[in-house]
């Protein structure tokens, strides 16, 4: 899959895209880093109207190619080199989303497996 990447794309727009593919996966949007320690803001996944330019400190536009077999860490290294975006994955856990905490190793395919939709994952 492809997502397109510029200022005035929508953050919604980006997540609706690749929860087409990874069901059980959510991409979730960090505000701009606010030091020099790149700790970022407040998620921003939750705030509809929030464009891409208003949550990174790299302004290129272009394409990121997003594959089942690329790991959670490595999708997340390719957002802040190329694009200076923070992101993060959410895993489905019953009717809640969770972080995917400690699963950088896996690939976007195990982890979209691994969710469950109908319990809690462990």
């Amino acid at each position: 899959m492809k997502i397109k990447i510029n200022d005035h794309r929508k953050i919604y727009a980006v997540q609706t895209e690749f929860n087409k593919v990874f069901k059980n996966l959510k991409i979730v949007f960090w505000g701009k880093p606010h030091s020099n320690s790149g700790e970022h803001a407040e998620e921003l996944s939750n705030e509809n109207n929030s464009t891409i330019g208003a949550c990174r400190i790299i302004h290129n536009k272009g394409e990121i190619t997003i594959t089942p077999a690329m790991k959670v860490s490595e999708l997340q290294e390719r957002f802040a080199d190329v694009y200076g975006l923070g992101v993060g994955i959410q895993i489905k856990s019953g009717k809640l989303w969770e972080h995917a905490a400690g699963f950088d190793a896996l690939t976007l395919e195990d982890l979209n497996k691994k969710a469950s939709p109908s319990k809690h994952f462990a």
